[in-house]
């Protein structure tokens, strides 16, 4: 894969045989049950997966972005749930990396490397949705403390993660909003009086990870908290830290769209109908090739992004399309691998019918689609060109 080192290469092979040796055998089991892979993702803290995205010498395994994203392809092509699984604690570990005191990421970037700590974000609103702005969780300072009130939905490892990235208004007067956000990490470790953690939500695909509510109610916790040395960063802190996060949700969608791919066109060759393979009649030979086409150009196009940010560039609108394009092409191909499927394509015997289940989440999480087509179209305004090198 070209700019990826020979190391980097190892770890996605590492991965993609994990993925077929220990995964794809339980899969079905654990994600029609609802269980969490508890083995799976003990697995992935020995390969240092936790890791990935973390500098020396707090971690010991960091690689490019697009060997992350080519890693989070093959999770996710055995099970995005174990993509999801750590995706959020990567943009934590991030946010530390690039934005935290001395003293945090002394703290807490040596045990989120290893998987020992686990950590999540905590951004959406239940009346907020992609409006980050229009947050109403607060944090009011009292001496060495902030005082936290509010309540996030959709927090995925909510029960398992001992470390929250709580994005929150400390001044909810700021002119402009964004200038009033910051971000705080909560640690559960030793638990909290004031968080209530709320049952799991019911989803339709995303299986075996937990989402759930984060209520606070007069939570105290340190000062020390505030990532960084100042309020009000923590809107700009966030928007840096979701580029990835947007990455690492393409990178889900390429996984799931190749499972998709490959498991169709190993039955378009299996499957005869009129004495020949399926793939031989142009209908199912023409879902196959844009099947293909779709998968390269999203895989290309995320790619790219993921090259951009690790140049240190501006990424936004990049990942943002990647983000859009990956997810609506992993959409697509998975109806499609349920139209070649046929009958099958609606069993529960069959994978086929869990990544049109597990498709939409794309789509909607880490931002909207429909959100980041305003990024998209608000850069290309600002930038004047749609070329960029």
């Amino acid at each position: 894969m070209e700019g990826l080192s020979e190391e980097e290469l190892a770890i996605v092979d590492i991965v993609r045989e994990f993925v077929d040796r220990e995964v794809k055998p339980v899969v079905q089991e654990l994600e029609h049950a609802n269980t969490y892979p508890e083995a799976l993702i003990e697995s992935m803290k020995k390969m240092g997966i936790y890791g990935l995205a973390i500098d020396e010498p707090w971690g010991e395994a960091k690689v490019s972005t697009s060997c992350y994203v080519l890693v989070t392809e093959e999770l996710s092509r055995g099970w995005m749930s174990l993509a999801g699984a750590m995706g959020g604690h990567t943009v934590v570990a991030k946010l530390i990396q690039d934005h935290g005191t001395q003293a945090q990421k002394d703290t807490y970037l040596p045990r989120l490397a290893t998987g020992e700590l686990r950590a999540t974000m905590a951004l959406t609103e239940p009346g907020g949705g992609s409006d980050l702005q229009a947050m109403r969780t607060s944090a009011r300072r009292d001496g060495d403390e902030y005082v936290v009130n509010g309540s996030k939905t959709w927090i995925s490892n909510a029960r398992r993660a001992d470390l929250v990235a709580l994005m929150c208004k400390t001044d909810p007067a700021a002119d402009p909003k964004h200038k009033g956000v910051s971000i705080l990490l909560v640690d559960k470790e030793g638990g909290l009086d004031g968080l209530t953690i709320s049952r799991d939500l019911p989803k339709l695909g995303y299986k075996g990870v937990e989402s759930c509510e984060l209520v606070f109610e007069n939570l105290r916790v340190p000062a020390a908290s505030l990532l960084g040395e100042a309020e009000g960063h923590g809107f700009r802190q966030m928007m840096r830290g979701l580029e990835v996060g947007r990455l690492q949700v393409a990178g889900r969608a390429l996984g799931v769209g190749r499972a998709a791919v490959e498991d169709s066109l190993r039955y378009a060759q299996e499957r005869e109908s009129f004495g020949v393979p399926i793939w031989t009649h142009q209908s199912i030979g023409n879902y196959l090739a844009e099947m293909a086409t779709k998968l390269t150009a999203a895989r290309q196009l995320t790619l790219y992004a993921a090259r951009r940010y690790d140049a240190g560039e501006r990424a936004d609108m990049e990942a943002g399309m990647a983000k859009l394009f990956a997810s609506e092409a992993a959409m697509q191909i998975a109806l499609d691998a349920v139209r070649i499927h046929g009958g099958y394509g609606y069993s529960t015997e069959f994978d086929v019918e869990r990544y049109f289940r597990d498709a939409p989440l794309m789509i909607v999480g880490e931002g909207t689609n429909e959100i980041q087509r305003n990024v998209i179209a608000k850069q290309l305004v600002k930038r004047g060109t749609a070329w960029s090198r």
